[in-house]
């Protein structure tokens, strides 16, 4: 089991344990189609699997504690294909207030939302307002690397576009839960049309609303060929320093000027 998992622990104990500035980290996951070549619960294994390395490798020198994960979230630009299982956004927004509401009866004053889902990434940012401002709690949203769509980088044969099933995402599950992973049934599915776009594209200055089907009928947008488990671990590692570096200023974050 996960060192730091709130959940081992009596409520006696939870209150015992955790402070102001303790930091409870909730991973949000998904289940949705991956293309033919990944499983449903890529996103939440992802989710799930750095959240316990980065909590294993800096909870104790951080305070962090690991929430279960959030499985079912936000995935209806999926919806149109079997094995997507998808929240609403009100819904997922009701159960994300509740969690808080929960978190706020203890000590800890800190939530973090460790997102292993593009599609989750604009509702969290919401609900961390409004559960800040109803709470009081301190809330953040991080990604285990920033998504292409939201800015970060993606493969250059990708064109900036590999933000579903394609090289990254594929090489980590090969390093984390290979035996799930089908790379007989890995391919190329990059939008090339939109690279003629300057802004209304992936990751460009005007976003546009869109289902994972209107690129093509493997649900994919990106490229997996050339996916391996060596990359996946390099991958792995980068998103754990990352993250360290991260939660270290969520632990010690005000946005109050020092006095």
């Amino acid at each position: 089991m996960p060192a730091r998992l709130l959940t081992e622990l009596s409520a006696p104990a939870i209150t015992a344990a955790l402070g102001p500035d303790s930091v409870l980290v909730l991973p949000t996951g998904a289940i949705e189609q991956h293309g033919p070549h990944l499983p449903v619960a890529t996103d939440l294994i992802t989710a799930q699997s750095m959240a316990e390395l980065a909590v294993q490798q800096f909870g104790d020198e951080l305070d962090l504690w690991l929430l279960p994960p959030l499985a079912y979230t936000k995935s209806n630009e999926h919806a149109w294909s079997a094995g997507t299982f998808w929240l609403s956004a009100s819904t997922l927004t009701a159960v994300l207030a509740d969690v808080a509401r929960s978190v706020a009866k203890t000590p800890a004053r800190r939530l973090a939302f460790l997102n292993g889902h593009g599609g989750n990434s604009a509702l969290l940012q919401v609900a961390a307002r409004d559960i800040r401002l109803e709470t009081g709690l301190r809330t953040f949203v991080l990604h285990p690397a920033l998504p292409a769509d939201h800015g970060g980088e993606s493969a250059a044969g990708e064109l900036g576009m590999g933000i579903h099933g394609g090289l990254d995402e594929t090489s980590l599950m090969l390093h984390l839960r290979p035996e799930l992973v089908d790379m007989s049934q890995a391919d190329r599915w990059v939008p090339e049309h939109l690279d003629a776009y300057r802004h209304v594209r992936f990751g460009g200055s005007v976003s546009f609303g869109w289902s994972s089907d209107d690129f093509g009928p493997s649900g994919v947008i990106g490229d997996a060929r050339g996916a391996t488990a060596e990359l996946g671990e390099e991958r792995a590692e980068a998103m754990v320093a990352q993250l360290g570096e991260a939660l270290a200023e969520v632990a010690r974050f005000d946005p109050a000027a020092p006095r």
